[in-house]
Order: structure tokens, then C-alpha cells, then sequence
């Protein structure tokens, strides 16, 4: 059998957005994204606000319907007709635990509601053990199962959303930003809880974030997204201390260090001008408006993502 669970090719998401009178323009949130996820490892989403993170992760779910390209659940191409029989091995854990719950449903009936579609039980009594199994794995008490989210903070927030997306035993996890919206306190713990669970269960996850240092602490590889393209795929500690794309150093360069010393005499990477709309992308290169290594070629021809070690792939003209 083979390692590889997830696999994406060439994946295009575009939204069709009015611009004037009776005219639309594509706004292309991922234009042209692969990479694959091996059973029981993490894979990490990085870049700024609007690079078509999330849009990744929702897509590979068909919470859109995908513009172009394919999608390979254990060699099997899913389908917009198909996708239900995925349903079960695929869930999303969501940003905001404040939005991502219904506030009329009691913990049980949010933490149930799969089994529910799903008809995955026999009995009201194995369902109630189920959610009872799964409070306990997250590390909430049964007595919170006929409370409703109001009652519960950011942190257990979470819990249960994760509490939810484990119901029907996952292989694949898209874990959309999930510590974001939580106090740094509560980020270590829920961080640790992915990993306890990936160990236990062999979970696979698509790790999107901000936040570099925590995408390293828990993922095997690590993609770089600007403007819906990837332009680094490496592995975690590869990408970290051998970074190639300029973006990429730019980003590392912002990572803060608690040695004082070497603090200071770090050189900090600060990219000039706004990143561009979406909808008016530059020509070529994407990024080459805001590279201090951009030549002519940069705005003529659009890199592709290149090997330029085991496993090391950057899309840039400019890398050597």
C-alpha cells in the first residue's frame, strides 16, 4: 500500500467577482497548487492573510466546487459526485471556535451530529458512550455534554470542535488555522493534543497557520503560499534553516529568537510595498513588486517550482 494519503494536482479555485456593469472578473484565490500528505504526518499551510490558505483546505473537502485540477484520497479521485463516500475520512477542525459552533445545540448533540448523518450508530446508548469517548479524548468532562457553547471558553471551544471532527475516525484532518483565536497558553496545550492525537490515531493533517514557529514544532513539510501559488515546499527543518524563496527568508527573518545576543545582531528582512490584489496580479512572478532580487525575467515568465535538493522545490528564477 501506498504512503501517500492525500495527493493535489495542479488544484484552481477561482471566484467569479463583479467588477462593473455586467462584468465579472476571476478572483483566483489558488491558481495551481500540488503537493501530497503521507499517511500519519503533518503537512504546513504558511503565508499572509488572503494567500489562499484556507481556500486550499475547504477545497480539497468540496466545500467549494473546484475549478481545476485533482484531488487523490488513498489513489482514488474524489469527485464532486463522489465525495460523500470520503466523508468519513475526511474532516476540518475551524478557525474560530466561537462561530464554528451552533449556539442552540448542547455539547452532545455538535459532538453527535456526524454520527447522526452518518447513521453510525445502533442504539441511543452507543451513541452516548461514543461522545462520552470522544469528551473524554479531548480532555472534557461528561458532565459538560448537555451544556451549550456559550459556557465554555476559546480553549474548550476548540476541544469540542476537535471532539467533532474525530467522530467518525478521520485519516485526514484540515486543521484551519485552529490556535489562531486562542491566548498562547491554550495554543501549547491544543498544539500538544494535535500531536497526542495523530500519534494515537494516525491522523494525516493539513496544518494551515500564521505562525512559523508552531508550524515547524508540528510538521514533517512545510509549503510557502503567495498569492494562491506555492513557491517553497521543503521539509520543516530543511525550510527553516536553509530557506531559498526571497519571501520565504523574509518571513524567517521576522521569527523571533530568545537569545538576546544573536537577537541583535540578526539582520531583519523588510519587504517593501503592499502585496497586490488578487484580482490585478501582477505579470510573471507574483511577488517580483515586492523582491529586492527581481530582474527582467521576473516580470516576463512565471517560475515554476523547481527540485534543487532531495525534496526541496522552489519556484524563483533567482535562486542560484
Amino acid at each position: 500500500m501506498s504512503n501517500t494519503l492525500l495527493e493535489v494536482k495542479d488544484l484552481k479555485q477561482y471566484f467569479p467577482i463583479n467588477t462593473g456593469f455586467f462584468k465579472t472578473t476571476n478572483l483566483k484565490a489558488v491558481d495551481g497548487v500540488s503537493f501530497s500528505i503521507g499517511r500519519g504526518e503533518t503537512l504546513g499551510l504558511v503565508g499572509e492573510s488572503g494567500c489562499g490558505k484556507s481556500t486550499v483546505g475547504r477545497s480539497i473537502l468540496h466545500l467549494y466546487k473546484i475549478t481545476g485540477g485533482e484531488i487523490y484520497f488513498e489513489n482514488n479521485l474524489i469527485t464532486s459526485k463522489n465525495i460523500r463516500n470520503y466523508r468519513k475520512d475526511m474532516a476540518i477542525v475551524f478557525q474560530d471556535p466561537y462561530s464554528a459552533l451552533d449556539p442552540r445545540m448542547t455539547v452532545a448533540d455538535i459532538i453527535g451530529e456526524p454520527l447522526d448523518v452518518h447513521k453510525a450508530y445502533k442504539t441511543k446508548q452507543e451513541r452516548k458512550e461514543r461522545i462520552e469517548q470522544l469528551m473524554d479524548i479531548v480532555g472534557l468532562s461528561n458532565e459538560h455534554a448537555n451544556r451549550y457553547p456559550h459556557e465554555f471558553s476559546g480553549g474548550q471551544r476548540q476541544r469540542i470542535g476537535i471532539a467533532r471532527a474525530l467522530a467518525l475516525n478521520p485519516k485526514f484532518i484540515v486543521c484551519d488555522e485552529p490556535v489562531s483565536a486562542l491566548d498562547v497558553s491554550i495554543q501549547a496545550q491544543i498544539i500538544n493534543m494535535f500531536e497526542e492525537l495523530q500519534e494515537r490515531f494516525n491522523l494525516a493533517y493539513l496544518f494551515i497557520a500564521h505562525d512559523l514557529s508552531v508550524v515547524k514544532h508540528i510538521s514533517k513539510n512545510i509549503a510557502v503560499m503567495y498569492l494562491g501559488k506555492i513557491v517553497e515546499l521543503a521539509p520543516s527543518n530543511e525550510l527553516i534553516n536553509n530557506p531559498l524563496h526571497p519571501y520565504t527568508q523574509s518571513l524567517i527573518s521576522a521569527l523571533p529568537i530568545p537569545d538576546p545576543n544573536i537577537s541583535k545582531t540578526k539582520k531583519r528582512i523588510v519587504l517593501q510595498g503592499d502585496i497586490p490584489s488578487p484580482l490585478n496580479v501582477p505579470s510573471g512572478c507574483a511577488f517580483r513588486t515586492r523582491c529586492p532580487k527581481a530582474t527582467d525575467i521576473c516580470a516576463k515568465e512565471c517560475p515554476i517550482l523547481q527540485e534543487k535538493s532531495p525534496g526541496h522545490t522552489v519556484a524563483c528564477h533567482n535562486v542560484d
